[in-house]
This record gives C-alpha cells, structure tokens and sequence, in this order.
C-alpha cells in the first residue's frame, strides 16, 4: 500500500528487516563485523536503493548516477545487503563470503581496482571522516562536469552525492574541514545522511561529545534537518527536498536512529556497534519473522525488479537526451569521451610538446614546475590542481585555467582549486574528486605539513588513485624557516608507500619528466617533491637523457670515463653537488641520478644492472634527509651522506653547508671511504 509520499511502506519495511537478517547471518558467519550500522540505518538503506537514488544496477557506471558513499566503512554489510537487493552484480553467495579471502564482500568496502571487483563502490574510505570528505570531492567533480557539459538546450548532468555517516565520521576534524569548504563552495547537490544514534563505540556518544552537531552545521552553512531515521516516509519526503532544492547550501539530514535495531539485547547500546549481538541472532531473527538463513522473500527480490524497471526508464530517457546532445555538440562530446577513457598523450608526445625549459639558467624545481604544469594541463585537459593556500609558493597555479567555486572570479569549470588551510581537507577531496573518474586532480603544499594529509595518501595508493601531490620546499635548504619548516625524514617516509610513486627531480629537465609520469599513471598516485631553492640545470646531461630517466627512476648520469671505481647516487637538489663531486674525483667515477627509488625498483634486473653493476661495491649516496632508505643500494659497506638531524634556522646555504650538503663535503667522504 503506497502513502502519500508514494513509498510502499510495507514492502520497504520487509526489505529493511530482510537487509538485517543478511547483516545478521554474515557477520555470524564470518565471525567478525560490524552490526550496529547495517540494523540502525536499515530503513535508509531502503528508501536510497528503492526511492531515491538515480542509479543503474545493470550500468554501474552510468556517467549521470548519483554517488553513493558509505562514510562508516565498517558498515559495510549495510552496502553489500543494498547492492544486492537492488539488483547489481553481487550474489547471494558473495554476501555470504562476507570477510573471506577473494570474496567481492571485503570488510570494508574497496573501490573497484585490479584486485576488487565489486559493482556499486564508488569509494574506499578508509579512516573515519574520509568517506564525508570525499563525497564532497565527489560533489564539486558533479558540479565540474555540470558546467563544463551541460548545454541550454541539454541537461546531461544532474546526479548528486550522498555520503551515510555517524558520530565517529563527525568527530574525525577531516570531516570538519570537508564541511567548511563544501559550504564555502557552495556545493548544494551534497547530501550527508547522518546516523545520529548516540553511540560511539567504547561508550555513549555523550561520553566524549556534547556540541549540537546540527547547530554546527548550520553555521558552516549547511541546510539542516532532523528526523526519525526509521520513519520512511520521512527519510524519502526530507530526500527529495534536498534534491530539488537548489539553494546554495550542502544538506545534512540527522536520522535519529536506534543502533543494532532488530536486537532487543543490545540494541540503542555500545554494545551493538560490533559483533556483541552475534548471539542473540537467532532469536532476534524470529522475532523479525526470518526462519531461513539468508533470507530475501521472492516479494522482495519482485519490488526491487520494478524499481530497476522504473529506473531503465529514466536511464533511458537520459541516454535519448545524451545522444541528442551528442549530436549537437561535437566537441564537448569528443572531450567526454576522452576524459571518460582517461586519455593522454603519450610520454613521447608530452616530452615532445614541451619546450626545454631553461637552458643555461639555474632556477628552483618548483620554479620550473609552474612552467611545466601550464604545459600539462593544455596536454591533458583533464587536469587539476590546487593548493592548501599556496598557490604563490608551490607554485602550482593553471594560468588559463579559471579558479574552482562559487562567489568571486570562480566558477565550477576552474580548474584551480583554493582548498584554504586545509590539508587533511585537501586530499580526502582530491579522492572524491579521482573516485568520481572524470578528472585527474592533483593537490599542493609543503612537504613539511604532508603528514597532516597521510591517511588521505594510503588511501590514493590503495585504492589506485591516480592523484598527484605536488610538494615543496623540500628540504634543509628551506633555510631561515627552522627546523619546523624544514622536512629531513618526510621524503624517506613517503617512500615506503607501496604504490606511491615518489619523485625527487634534480633539475628542471627532471621536473618535466616527473610530470610527465604523473599523467602518464593510470593505478596509483605520484608525489612530485620540488625545492625552493635555485638548483644547477644540468646542462652537460642531454634533455632527452634526463626527462627519459625520470621514467625509469635513476640513470647514469655522468659515466666514468676509466676502470669503474666507485658509483655515487644522489637525487634531487644533491645530483648537482655529486656531479662536481665526480669531475674532482678522478676517471673511475660514475654518477647516477635516482629521482625516484619506486620506479627504478619496477625496472628489469637487466636495466637495474646496467645502473649499478654489481661488480662495483664502491658506493656512495647523498641526499639532504635522513639515509636509510639508501642502503638497499649502497650495501652495508657503502656510505651515505645524509641529515639524521633536524635543522635549525638560517639561510639555506648556510644550513646546507653546516650539515654536509656540499660539494666539498662529498669529496671529503669520498675519499676518506675509498
């Protein structure tokens, strides 16, 4: 019997109790899991999947569907039951290999990569918090796309981002940071569903939080709403006001909720947010009416066959329009679909299409990078950056690009984002905006503050983000900063990301190259790490030599010209200094570039070899950071000059100079280790 919002009450209810029952039966079985969310937000789940969002199960990348991103991941049994339900492709027998090893039904949901395949995810997040921000990456993605595409004549853009949360999110400050600029932005197709149970899970939620969440938001900016989050009626009514209203404002819908409902024994305690109710599944299942293990009512499976018929009706009454437009846009329409195939031109054609970038001139690497991203971002029209209020010191500014937002001399087409002061902010979007999947965006700010953004980082990799993180002031050269300012074991705690392509160029010729890899990445992000300070441009290195050997992470860079004696390794701003180094030190000494360690361990044993010969135990490293990270090349016998200290406040040469940062210093160590 359908009411006045049109919902059939009866039916959503059955699908709400039966989503429990399957939440139930797989976390009983794997033995491990979350219960609370997938019971207590079990109605929501129902009115998303059958009365609100525009999706395709049988098109699960259809361009125009709405996101819908599972903030609390833990919850993840709540997704698996709804994917289900609704008709996408994951079975009854992946729902009950909840947890397994190869299953689609991981413990947390993972964005469909090369090792998870599962249709419906549009994001891992991961921490707390991150889901939140995320979508509101995903939002202002759905409003790029909105003003680039869309036509007067044509609306092929129209989705909007919901994100499912719950105290734990909202007490993470990445949400905090994510909420302030989506309202600043202006980012009205965002719709945060908040799962306001009163529960966290060591205690009540009252234990460790007193604010008016709902007072919050509405000071950032946000429109607001508080309902019973188990009157369906209510959920599909405050929903579909949010979708039509166009008011400038991102939406938070506070569901008052009863944590781990359908298990009277802990339900609306702490004790329901994990496993504690296992025990009394049986019984509870009873009292739901559920005798079956995994049960789903061929009334059930029924309904959700005429939502997808509903929804294929609106799908295909979008690709009518689609195509229509298609027709009249020629242009717009080859842009689409070269973003959507994440087209680039190839490393040859990139090289080729950017000029040498400063011949007998010494400049900084993040000097050179402000050349060379203008060139990027004509090649791959995709491109984004932005900056954690650094744009005039990273130097990372699209000149013709336009700026990202609303109010000012912004629009949604910029493709320049001000992401204010807000690191963790910064990368939690730049995720939503990579799982989104149109546009390749890439984030700014000094090395030193990177740790603010490291959960955001791990997930990029995991994920296999093709993300870019543009990061300088990159050393002990910062100078009269201190040594609060000045990063010595960042870079080597980047390197230990798998799947995270670090890049340390020691030229402009370098910079290019590291660029070029970065929009050349399709499985995972790459950090960029430039310095502030002038380096020697390498001219006595071919262009081609040093933009080419960025690709495969180090190349021999000066060759010997005798017997080989010894091999010294540097990368960055310390490649210039073993270059000098080298000439002072005689005919058997080889210099090698090593720009990025990652990428030259993904090299052949063969190229590896041809680097550095295993036949030359001779060998020395010398980076402006601590060393560790060295001795996989230059053995326990080699030497490594490095900085196993934090810095102190002076000009950068002087600093460098302190510390063993010189040319001189090298030869010093050279040969008092040969």
């Amino acid at each position: 019997m359908q009411t006045a919002t049109g919902v059939d009450t009866a039916a959503l209810t059955r699908a709400a109790n039966e989503a429990r029952g399957l939440a139930m039966d797989s976390i009983a079985a794997a033995k491990s899991g979350h219960l609370g969310l997938p019971l207590g937000c079990a109605e929501i789940g129902a009115v998303l999947y059958s009365e609100f969002l525009q999706h395709n199960p049988k098109d699960p990348q259809w361009l125009n569907r709405d996101r819908f991103i599972l903030s609390g991941g833990h919850g993840s049994m709540f997704l698996y039951s709804w994917l289900h339900l609704a008709g996408y492709d994951l079975p009854l027998e992946e729902v009950k290999n909840f947890r397994q090893h190869h299953s689609m039904t991981p413990g947390h949901p993972e964005f469909p990569n090369s090792e998870h395949n599962t249709p419906g995810i549009e994001a891992t997040t991961g921490p707390l918090g991150q889901g939140v921000v995320n979508a509101a990456g995903a939002a202002a993605a759905q409003k790029m796309e909105q003003a680039m595409f869309n036509t007067k004549d044509h609306t092929i853009f129209d989705s909007v981002t919901v994100a499912l949360c719950g105290d734990g999110c909202l007490q993470e400050g990445v949400s905090a940071e994510g909420a302030a600029f989506a309202a600043h932005e202006g980012l009205d197709n965002l719709i945060i569903v908040y799962d306001s149970n009163d529960v966290t899970l060591d205690k009540m939620a009252e234990y460790t939080q007193s604010e008016d969440t709902a007072k919050r938001y509405e000071a950032y900016g946000w429109e607001v709403v508080t309902i019973d989050g188990h009157d369906i009626n209510a959920v599909k009514s405050t929903l579909d006001k949010f979708r039509a209203s166009k008011n400038g404002k991102p939406k938070l819908l506070v569901c008052k909720t009863i944590i781990g409902k359908g298990i009277d024994e802990v339900a609306g305690t702490n004790a329901a947010h994990g496993e504690a109710g296992v025990k009394y599944v049986a019984e509870s299942k009873k009292r739901l009416g559920l005798t079956e293990p995994w049960q789903v009512s061929q009334d059930t499976y029924k309904h959700f066959e005429n939502v997808q018929k509903r929804n294929e009706q609106k799908y295909n009454a979008w690709k009518d329009t689609f195509n229509a437009w298609k027709s009249a846009n020629a242009d717009k329409a080859a842009l689409l679909e070269k973003f959507q195939k994440k087209q680039t031109p190839s490393a040859e054609e990139m090289f080729k299409a950017i000029p040498e970038i400063s011949k007998g001139k010494n400049i900084a690497t993040r000097e050179a990078g402000s050349i060379v991203i203008n060139h990027i971002s004509d090649l791959v029209p995709q491109f984004l950056s932005g900056s954690a209020d650094l744009h005039g010191s990273n130097k990372n500014y699209i000149k013709n690009g336009g700026n990202f937002g609303r109010g000012f001399d912004k629009t949604y087409a910029g493709k320049n984002f001000y992401f204010g002061i807000r690191e963790h902010g910064m990368g939690a979007i730049m995720n939503g905006i990579s799982f989104h999947g149109l546009f390749r965006p890439s984030g700014a700010t000094f090395l030193v503050f990177v740790d603010y953004m490291r959960a955001t980082i791990r997930v990029a990799a995991l994920a296999e983000l093709p993300t870019t993180y543009i990061l300088t002031h990159d050393s002990i050269g910062v100078g009269e900063d201190g040594p609060t300012h000045q990063p010595v074991e960042t870079v080597s705690s980047l390197r230990v990301f798998p799947n995270l392509d670090v890049i340390r160029p020691a030229d402009p010729e370098e910079t290019v190259g590291a660029y070029v890899h970065s929009q050349q990445r399709q499985d995972g992000p790459t950090a960029i790490i430039l310095t502030r300070q002038n380096v020697k441009t390498l001219d006595e290195i071919p262009v081609q030599t040093r933009r080419e050997g960025v690709l495969k992470g180090a190349y021999v860079a000066k060759k010997e010209s005798g017997a080989l004696k010894m091999i010294i390794m540097a990368s960055g701003s310390e490649v210039q200094h073993a270059m000098a180094a080298a000439e002072q030190l005689g005919d058997g000494i080889r210099v090698v570039s090593m720009p990025s360690m990652n990428l030259f361990n993904k090299q052949s044993k063969e190229y590896r070899d041809s680097v550095l010969p295993p036949s030359c135990l001779k060998r020395v490293a010398m980076e402006a950071g601590v060393g560790s990270m060295w001795y996989q090349y230059v053995g326990l016998d080699g030497k490594v000059v490095s900085v196993e200290r934090f810095g102190f406040s002076a000009p950068g040469d002087i600093v460098m100079s302190e510390l063993g940062m010189t040319a001189e210093n090298l030869i010093k160590e050279c040969k008092a280790y040969m």
